[in-house]
Parts: structure tokens; sequence; C-alpha cells
């Protein structure tokens, strides 16, 4: 018999680790406090968990599971509904669901008497009304960063005077109810931009209102192509590690703004290209709020000094009435469910790669530049072989090291400690657990495939060539990658002369990346 192991949240990461247990012989038992799959990509009138027409900001071959493409005919970019979709096929095809137990509420996880010698633990579960206790040996938290809205209301003089709507985006479901009003969206995230766009169709007129500005993202990117199939890859990897900082800033900017001038349209943040702020703690895309801006649907202004009872007053010291405030402001994270809380996954982030023991597992708590799927369920392989025995915990002073280093980073930057970069921090793990492709090997047994791991999309696939529970299908799922992401905008027939896209790929893919490095040589000599 497998050793038992509980998974906290049936969401992206939780059925991901579900099925990494099973996949590795033992027993998982999912707690799931909602009625369903999903977590917060499911869309329900009564939860407040995603709004109506939210989409992916990552595509599709980035974000599967690494041995369950999406369908071909799947669009790149999902509206919430088609990820709940996959989630359901995913679920039926890997038998999940008679491991997942609904409407039930993890009270508490305390360590368990002998917990030194077996590293188990004393669980206690809420459902239909009743208490039960259960003795597991390992856990893995899989219940998101999304849990507690974040409203900073303290730095807003005036607010509890305002006699209009306050509420934050996560209570956000659709824009009808909002006709005719003027409202102010505070926050320039994903979740901000997205809101401001949307309720300009409705709204009188919307505010957007932030303290530093953000560099906007366009989902489409060079020659049409999904961003992350474009920036995510091994070739662009490697180049970031040898250019220096401030050549990859200055090209990233250059980019961005030939789109459009973000100083002209009041976006040009404070930080550069490469460094976060406190207020963005991840890249903001906002395909169409260029065009909001331009046409005076949405008005940016400066961050908001005082309300009035029927208004806001802004830095620069003009004042406009609202009707609605909306808070875009983020959250924050809590596991009430463990001893020490607090010290367990404290500020100062002293837990080797996120795993706090060695029979503790928290997933997706870090925000990756690029996917979630891909990344938690990489960080599931690894516990469940560390819960397993097949890997251990390097040493002491390793770990020491390792903690130092990013104990170092959260002190320079508490909030983005958690930031991520996603090919580094994919390979990283697939070393741990000998899964990170060989690309020596590649070029001298398969030069077809070679050219597509290193230049390609660093799709999740990879992760499944070679190694431990390595997947019969993955070379031939990069081999059609591309395919795939072509197949749903093809809907209308064409007669060419020439198929598009009959020059090579990879060498299409060598002509895109050398004008990015000529680019960059560029800027170097002339500046």
């Amino acid at each position: 018999m497998g050793k038992r192991i509980m998974v906290i949240g049936a969401g992206v990461s939780g059925l991901g680790a579900i099925k990494i247990c099973l996949e590795e012989g033992l027993e998982p038992i999912c707690f799931e406090e909602s009625n369903d799959i999903g977590g917060l990509w499911r869309y329900e009138v009564s939860l407040n968990i995603v709004y109506k027409s939210v989409i992916s900001n990552t595509s599709k071959e980035m974000m599967a599971y690494s041995d369950y493409p999406f369908p071909d005919h799947f669009p790149n970019y999902l509206h919430n509904s088609k990820i709940m979709e996959y989630l359901r096929m995913y679920v039926k095809h890997f038998h999940l669901l008679k491991h997942i137990r609904f409407l039930s509420k993890v009270c508490s996880v305390k360590k368990h008497s002998d917990f030194s010698f077996t590293g188990q633990w004393d669980v206690v579960v809420q459902a239909e009304g009743k208490q039960e206790s259960y003795v597991f040996d390992g856990i893995m938290v899989c219940s998101g960063l999304f849990i507690d809205s974040f409203m900073p209301l303290q730095k807003f003089p005036g607010i509890m005077r305002f006699k209009g709507q306050c509420i934050h985006s996560w209570e956000y479901k659709s824009p009808e109810k909002f006709q005719g009003k003027k409202i102010i969206v505070i926050g320039i995230g994903n979740s901000g931009a997205d809101l401001a766009i949307e309720l300009s169709h409705v709204a009188a007129q919307v505010f957007l209102s932030t303290r530093r500005g953000a560099w906007i993202w366009n989902r489409v990117w060079d020659y049409g192509m999904p961003m992350d199939t474009v920036l995510f890859t091994r070739f662009n990897s490697l180049l970031n590690k040898i250019c220096p900082e401030f050549l990859i800033n200055r090209w990233a900017e250059n980019k961005l703004n030939a789109r459009f001038n973000h100083e002209i349209y009041g976006l040009l943040p404070q930080h550069r290209y490469l460094e976060l702020d406190m207020e963005q703690q991840t890249a903001t895309v906002g395909d169409d709020l260029p065009n909001y801006i331009i046409s005076g649907r949405v008005l940016r202004k400066p961050n908001v000094t005082k309300f009035t009872e029927t208004s806001a007053i802004f830095e620069d010291g003009t004042q406009e009435d609202v009707d609605v405030v909306i808070f875009a402001t983020g959250y924050t994270y809590s596991f009430p469910f463990l001893e020490n809380n607090s010290t367990v996954l404290d500020i100062q982030r002293s837990m080797y790669k996120f795993l706090e023991k060695p029979t503790l597992a928290f997933i997706g708590i870090l925000q990756p530049v690029g996917a979630t799927i891909p990344t938690s369920e990489l960080q599931s392989r690894w516990a469940v072989h560390v819960f397993k025995g097949l890997n251990k915990l390097p040493s002491v002073s390793g770990m020491m090291a390792d903690i130092r280093k990013k104990r170092t980073k959260a002190e320079k930057d508490p909030r983005n400690a958690r930031r991520v970069q996603y090919v580094n921090y994919m390979d990283e793990i697939a070393s741990e657990i000998a899964v990170k492709p060989n690309l020596f090997s590649l070029f001298l047994w398969d030069p077809k495939l070679a050219p597509e791991i290193f230049l390609g999309p660093c799709t999740p696939y990879q992760y499944r060539l070679q190694g431990p529970r390595k997947w019969a299908g993955a070379r031939e799922a990069i081999l059609t990658q591309r395919e795939r992401i072509i197949k749903p905008l093809r809907t209308r027939t064409l007669i060419c002369d020439q198929a598009p896209w009959s020059v090579p790929l990879w060498l299409k893919s060598i002509c895109v990346q050398y004008q990015v490095y000529k680019t960059v040589y560029n800027h170097y000599t002339v500046h």
C-alpha cells in the first residue's frame, strides 16, 4: 500500500498533484471546499472567484499539462469556460474524480505525535456538518495565491465617507449593473486593465488610477503568434543570461513602445522592464488598453490622494466625480489550517525551493513569469519524489546557502520574492528529478527535434521526453505544437500559390532571433 497523501484544493495545481501521486503509486485524497473542480477558473454567479469574461494570459501550448495537450481546435488564448472544459477532460482521462471529496473544508493540519520519526500529519476535515480526523503521510497544499482580497483602504483618506459603491475586483462579475456609472479602477495589474476595458463599454466614464504605471504586453506577438511561444524559448533564455541587463531592458522597452508610446499614454512606469515594482507584481497584459485610452473611454489618472463623499482627488490636483471605486489591488495569502501558520510560510521565504518540510509541500504559491499549470505540475513531481525518498533534499549547508540567497532577494523586493523566470525555474526543478532535456544528446541523435527544443517554445512536453515517467507522445506533441497553434486560426480557406509557413519553422525562428540579437547589438554599439 502506497503512502497516503492529502491534496488541499481541486484547482489546476491540485488536479495535477492528484495525477502525479497516482502515477507514482501513492494514495491521494483531495479535499475541495466547493462543489466542483477548477478553482479560480470556475465561473459561477454565486461565487466570487472569476469574472465572466476572463481569458487566459498564457497560451494553450504553454499552459497544458505535460502529458495532455489541449485539443488542436481550441483557441490559443482561452476563455475560462474552455479551460474548465479542458480540466474536465483531464480529470476524466486520468480518472481523478473518485479521489476528490467535495464540500470538504480542511480545518487543521498538525504534526502527528511521532512526527519526528514518521513525518505524518493529523488532519481535521469538516464535511456534511461534522468533523472527521485523518492521518496522512504527506501534505500537498494546492489552495493557490488568490485567497484573501487586499484593499489598502488606510492609504486613501476619506474612503470611509465616500457614499458610492466600493468593491474589490474579486467581487466583480459582469458589467451590466454599472451602466452609466462613473468608475475609478485603482491598480493596473491584469485585473485592473481588464476591468477598465470591459466597463468602458457601459460606463459613462472609466478612470484608471495607478501610482507608477506599467509595461503593457500584447497577447499577439511577431507574425501573429502567441507572445509566450515566441519569448519563452531556450535560445532567449540563453540570451538573457549572456546579455547585460541594461541591453535587455532597452530592447524590451523599445519593443513595447513601438506599439504605443507609454509616456504619451501616461503609462510609463518608474521601473525598468526587468524590474516589477511593489504595485505591479506580474506583467500586465492589456491588448485593447491603448485603443480605449486613445478613444477616451479610459482616462489614465495618477494616484488618488483623497476621497470626498462623491469624488476622488488625484495627485495632480484634479478632481473627478465618481459613483464606483474598484480596488484591483491584489491578494494576500494565508493557510489558517496550519499550526504556526505565520512561521510555516514566513515573509523571509525560509523554505527550500518552496518545500518547507520533507512531508509538507506548497504547490503553486510562486508567481512564474509564464504559465502556472506546468510549473505547479513539475513542483508536484519533485515533491512526490521527495515523499517517496527517490530524491533527497540537499545538505544543510546547501539549503542554508539557497535560503540566504532567497532572503537577500526578499529583503530587496519582499512582494516579488516568489516571482521566478519560467524556463530557468522549470529547468532547475527538472534537473532535480532528471527530466530536463539533454540538448547535446538530442542534436546528435534527433536533429529534427533538437532545433524545436532549443529555438521553439519551451512547452511542458519537453519535460516528458526522458527520465522518470516519460511520455511516449512527448516527441510528437512537440513536433506538432505549431500545427495546434495555427489550426484554430484557419477558419477560412485561402487559395495561395505558396502554402503559409512553408519555410522550416526552426529556420524562421532563427531569423526572428537573429533580428532580436541584431537590434540589441545595434543599441549597444550606438549608445
